[in-house]
Parts: C-alpha cells; structure tokens; sequence
C-alpha cells in the first residue's frame, strides 16, 4: 500500500498551522510567565502581541488552503474536508469574538481594574484542541490511498 500526497500545500500549510498553534497556545501562552521579570501586565501585554500575530498567521493558512483546493480545482467542500471547516470556524469566532473579549479582558488587568472571572480561557483552549484535533484529521484526508 502506498500513500500520495493529493495536496502539498494544504499539507505544508495544515502542519505548518498545527505547529504553530501548539507552539503559541500550548507552550508560550504559560511559559512566557515563568521568564525572570514577567509580571502579569508585561505578560498580559505580549500576550495580547502574540495572539493576535498567531491569528494573522492562522488566516494565511486558511487561506492557503482554500486557494491551493481552487488551484488545483479540488472540491473542498466535501464530507471527507468537514476537518477542515471545524478549525475555520473556530479561527472565525477566535477572530471577531474570544479575542476581542480576551484582549479587552488583558487591558483591563494591565489598566490595574478590576476584571470580573470569566471562564472564556478555558472555552478559548478548548477550542484550540479541537482545532488541532480537527486539523490533524483533516490533513489525514489529504494523503491518497493507492
């Protein structure tokens, strides 16, 4: 049994996509606190920075993919690519809802207000496992059986 690869770059891209979001959200996101000096605010800061790059560049690799599958006149709108569209709609409500909500949450500690708890980070996280869960099975349908 051999295996081809149908797309190279929605493969590079979804991989590329997957790296980077355990990259930021599984490790920097935390460990950026643990530096000598990082208090709450300076992290909270280049928090903020962070995140909102990784989801500029999350858009890049949507839109790879989108535009490598009309390329390549590949449907993707198929059952086989439902992965597909479960990270892009996370990205979308990532994009215009949990960050917007998570940044403005950042400025206000940063400010020194009071911020009411919020269980928002933990909906956030869950919604990068799906993420990658989802990317992963996606980029599983990218390989051909032969």
């Amino acid at each position: 049994m051999t295996y081809e690869i149908k797309d190279p770059l929605s493969i590079a891209s979804v991989y590329l996509w997957v790296g980077f979001v355990c990259a930021i959200s599984f490790m920097e996101s935390w460990l950026k606190f643990k530096a000598p000096g990082v208090d709450l605010p300076i992290g909270l800061g280049i928090g903020r920075l962070v995140f909102s790059t990784l989801n500029k560049v999350e858009w890049v690799f949507a839109i790879a993919i989108v535009f490598s599958f009309y390329i390549s006149k590949n449907n993707l709108f198929t059952i086989q690519n439902l992965a597909f569209f479960l990270p892009l709609l996370a990205l979308i409500l990532q994009t215009f809802w949990f960050l917007p909500v998570l940044d403005h949450r950042a400025q206000m500690h940063i400010q020194g207000e009071m911020v009411p708890p919020s269980n928002i980070h933990f909906y956030y996280i869950v919604m990068e496992i799906l993420k990658v869960g989802s990317l992963i099975i996606f980029s599983l349908q990218l390989f051909k059986n032969e």
